[in-house]
């Protein structure tokens, strides 16, 4: 995620920031642009957008829960902003606990969005678009009569109302002895699905993906059970990036597609803080690095793994310091290195491998 400026007073804006501290000006995100703007009132609720003189924008209809802060053009008849017409179902808002899981869900969801139109990924809502459109499920135990499961299924992400809870989120990861459980997470992983059924099982990348992540056609239930029952092999760290990726190859996809998009937004992040690593010990250059490029439009898949190694060394030792497990309890084997390369081509287009 990169940083922003208010183009009224120069202050340093947040994705999330909604007001300049300096200025009082109201912000909002302009996704057409990816660009945070200061807003100027312009009568009937609409507002010009200092980020983009020739247009005036809305509020989403979201921002009166305070769970939105993106900009509808105002010429539109929608009254959602791009990423809040995804929603399929939302918790009931009546109750103000929902509201409260709701509304981190909905930051996260942007920052997946955000992501995706960084790297020029096709992002149709099921409204616009039945066959292949994406389409967000937010549910409640609470107010459904079936057990609410985190997951994908034809384009519908349905992600449990419970896991915006810390408490129950951390028991959960305990539960299923994962390093590594967040709202953030669940999305990339999520959406991960979605795009091996949009860009892979149709296309002429399906037989290079399973000489890397395997057969797709293995039985899942079957997959999902043994892997409940025993666990993966005491190696799986040599092939995958977490456990649960040795379950099935659609799962070794979905976390591989996910730890990527955790790699580019993380170093663009880092990038825009200017962020360097010049380790004072030890002499090998992989303890280097400095961010001259866009993560998100990088060609090289090399460059970024290049800079991401040293940096995750770097905060996994502030982590420390501070008494804190691991920001990043990965290892990127090579197997690994292999199956993230895959996803960076495919996402950029290029011709399929093998």
């Amino acid at each position: 995620m990169k940083l922003f400026e208010c183009q009224s007073c120069g202050q340093l804006l947040y994705f999330e920031n909604t007001v300049c501290v300096r200025c009082g000006h109201a912000l909002g995100y302009l996704a057409g642009q990816a660009q945070l703007s200061a807003l100027e009132p312009s009568g009937d609720g609409r507002f010009q957008a200092l980020g983009d003189t020739d247009h005036l924008y809305r509020a989403c209809a979201n921002a009166e829960h305070g769970a939105c802060n993106w900009m509808v053009p105002a010429e539109s008849d929608e009254a959602y902003c791009r990423a809040c017409r995804l929603n399929r179902t939302v918790p009931n808002l009546s109750h103000p606990e929902r509201l409260e899981l709701w509304r981190p869900l909905e930051a996260a969801k942007r920052r997946l969005i955000y992501s995706l139109l960084r790297l020029g990924l096709p992002v149709q809502s099921k409204e616009d678009d039945p066959d292949t459109g994406l389409a967000f499920d937010f549910l409640s135990a609470e107010d459904s009569e079936e057990p609410v499961m985190t997951g994908h299924a034809d384009g519908v992400i349905t992600i449990d109302l419970a896991e915006a809870d810390p408490v129950a989120r951390e028991r959960m990861r305990t539960d299923m002895t994962e390093s590594y459980r967040t709202l953030l997470g669940h999305f990339r992983h999520e959406i991960g699905h979605y795009y091996w059924a949009l860009l892979v099982a149709p296309s002429g990348w399906l037989e290079p993906y399973r000489q890397l992540f395997g057969d797709d056609r293995e039985d899942y239930a079957e997959a999902l059970k043994r892997h409940y029952e025993t666990g993966p092999s005491p190696d799986w760290r040599n092939s995958y990036i977490s456990a649960y990726a040795a379950s099935h190859s659609w799962e070794d996809f979905a976390e591989s597609w996910a730890h990527y998009l955790h790699i580019v937004d993380t170093l663009e992040t880092a990038q825009s803080f200017g962020l360097t690593i010049r380790s004072r010990a030890g002499t090998d250059p992989i303890l280097s690095m400095e961010i001259e490029f866009d993560p998100y439009r990088v060609a090289d898949f090399d460059m970024l793994v290049e800079a991401w190694v040293p940096l995750t060394a770097a905060v996994n030792s502030l982590n420390a310091s501070m008494g804190q497990p691991d920001l990043y309890p990965f290892v990127l084997a090579s197997d690994v290195i292999g199956k993230l390369r895959f996803i960076h081509n495919l996402v950029r287009g290029d011709a399929p491998i093998g």
